[in-house]
């Protein structure tokens, strides 16, 4: 068996290697590897001087469910939509000089969920899965767990500083991630108060999308989905009137977006829930947005209308035109939430066009900001049994074929593969041949191992990528929660202040420009 495993291998790598070669011809030569390791030498030599300005912005993207495979699919994507052969393309977040992992369980969890991370990397504590903004004293479900274990995050902790915050995802905006950045609860799925049981209710929980306009009630830019939590139950949809499913689901008949808008009118606040109401406004002209998108989540990008659903680098841009008017900076959450949802449901396809979107995002930002005073994070909250191989080709389409049959059942597979999820399929008592059905299509379920309906998280480290003020802080293996805590102390925020009056760089400036204001006005008195 081992000797026909063998064969099949090597037969299929010599047929890979006729013909016109997979790769440049200047591969070929030793001097180009030499130069280009030369090169990126040259370049870790800089890091040596390292940026310890205090950081002006700070920006996390997060990328639900962008495990390291994801990364590396998504950078060979990136590279074939561009009429290369993927490898040796270069993502944004490639381009970060600081990478570290990150250890992802929850308190109560090996394999975690995306609201008990959300609550490490936010507020700094690491919780309970399921829960969002508080300690792992609080117990999912329970809300009389609840008060007392509150635990605020660093979107509260920039805003208490004067600085402008703003939230952007491709989910409910208040999906788990998102929601860990203002919202207390003890259950991720309490969107509004149609989803919370009577007890909670009568215990004094509240729901999240309510806690999102009470709970830090200035937000500066928030963008999403999530309209239909916001409005009375059975309200029609206003870009789906006639789809009960988008209809509002509010019991308590508030209008959260009235609400919003009427206390947001003399303030230059905007609510918008389409592209081009998004676009025409003049970012220089408002102070608060909200934009919510669709009823529920955002669609994903491969489905997406370019006409009236914004992309995430459509709304990244505009929040940052909004946040950077603040002399104090700001703080920007963006969520690349729809990644997660892909690899759920065994949609490959579906998964990695998000994180390519995601990624020119990233670029996006990275035009409008600097790294001298801008301290950019990007990383993701969990992994995915999400995998790729089989001996595939330099080149091979990432959504194609392995170049090899099985030598057990003497059928093709995906190249792609879940280890469990709904795209476990028998025909006949025995695997599907793969060989047979469009695998290109975008909905296609990748091949998984185990019969699922929906496909789970992983549970291995995930990437930190960091650039800008204190990023070298980013380096090693942490626990998750740790990254909150140097994205503040960058930023002289929250509880990380006294050394802004001494360390080097523009913060370092603060005790000598106090002294010679001093002077001076000593000696005007004098005078």
């Amino acid at each position: 068996m081992k000797v026909t495993a063998l064969l099949i291998i090597c037969s299929c790598l010599m047929l890979g290697s006729l013909g016109k070669p997979q790769f440049p011809e200047q591969e070929k030569d030793p001097k180009f590897w030499n130069k280009w390791a030369q090169r990126t030498l040259t370049n870790a030599l800089t890091l040596q001087s390292l940026n310890k300005n205090e950081a002006k912005n700070l920006i996390l993207f997060l990328g639900d469910g962008m495990g390291v495979p994801t990364v590396t699919a998504a950078r060979i994507l990136k590279g074939q939509l561009n009429g290369q052969s993927g490898e040796e393309t270069q993502l944004e977040m490639d381009k970060f000089p600081f990478v570290s992992l990150a250890k992802t369980y929850n308190t109560n969890a090996q394999v975690p969920d995306s609201a008990g991370t959300a609550t490490a990397y936010l507020c700094g504590v690491k919780a309970n899965e399921g829960t969002v903004g508080v300690s792992a004293a609080a117990v999912r479900t329970q809300c009389n767990t609840m008060h007392g274990n509150e635990v605020t995050s660093i979107l509260r902790w920039a805003k208490d500083a004067g600085k402008s915050v703003g939230i952007v995802t491709t989910t409910r905006v208040n999906h788990a991630t998102p929601s860990a950045a203002y919202a207390h609860s003890v259950d991720r799925d309490w969107y509004s108060d149609n989803e919370m049981p009577a007890d909670a209710l009568k215990d004094g929980c509240k729901d999240i999308a309510r806690q999102l306009f009470e709970n830090i009630p200035n937000i500066d830019v928030i963008m999403g989905g999530g309209r239909k939590y916001m409005f009375p139950k059975n309200k029609s949809d206003v870009e789906y009137p006639g789809v009960a499913k988008h209809s509002g689901t509010r019991k308590d008949g508030r209008n959260l977006v009235q609400e919003w808008t009427d206390r947001m009118k003399d303030k230059k606040g905007y609510y918008v829930w389409n592209k081009k109401q998004l676009l025409s406004l003049n970012p220089n002209n408002v102070d608060y947005l909200l934009g919510l998108f669709e009823p529920a989540d955002l669609p994903y990008d491969l489905e997406r209308n370019s006409e009236t659903d914004p992309s995430l680098t459509e709304m990244v841009e505009v929040a940052i035109k909004i946040l950077r008017k603040n002399h104090r900076g700001f703080y920007l959450l963006v969520e690349g939430g729809r990644i997660d949802h892909g690899h759920h449901e065994g949609k490959a396809k579906m998964a990695l066009h998000e994180a390519v979107e995601m990624d020119r995002a990233i670029g996006r930002a990275d035009l409008m900001t600097s790294t001298h005073d801008t301290m950019t994070i990007v990383t993701a909250d969990h992994s995915h049994v999400f995998n790729f191989g089989g001996y595939t080709v330099r080149g091979n389409t990432i959504f194609g074929l392995a170049p090899m049959l099985s030598d057990v059942d003497q059928k093709s597979f995906t190249a792609i593969i879940y280890g469990n999820g709904p795209g476990y399929k028998l025909v006949n008592g025995a695997r599907e041949n793969v060989s047979t059905v469009d695998i290109h299509k975008n909905n296609y379920q990748a091949q998984a191992a185990v019969p699922l309906s929906m496909e789970t998280h992983g549970g291995e480290d995930v990437a930190v990528f960091a650039k800008g003020p204190l990023a070298h802080l980013l380096h090693g293996v942490h626990e998750q929660n740790y990254i909150p805590h140097v994205m503040a102390y960058a930023a002289c925020i929250g509880q990380n202040k006294e050394h802004c009056m001494s360390r080097s760089g523009s913060a370092g400036l603060r005790p000598v420009l106090s002294s010679i204001v001093a002077l001076l006005t000593v000696t005007r008195l004098l005078c």
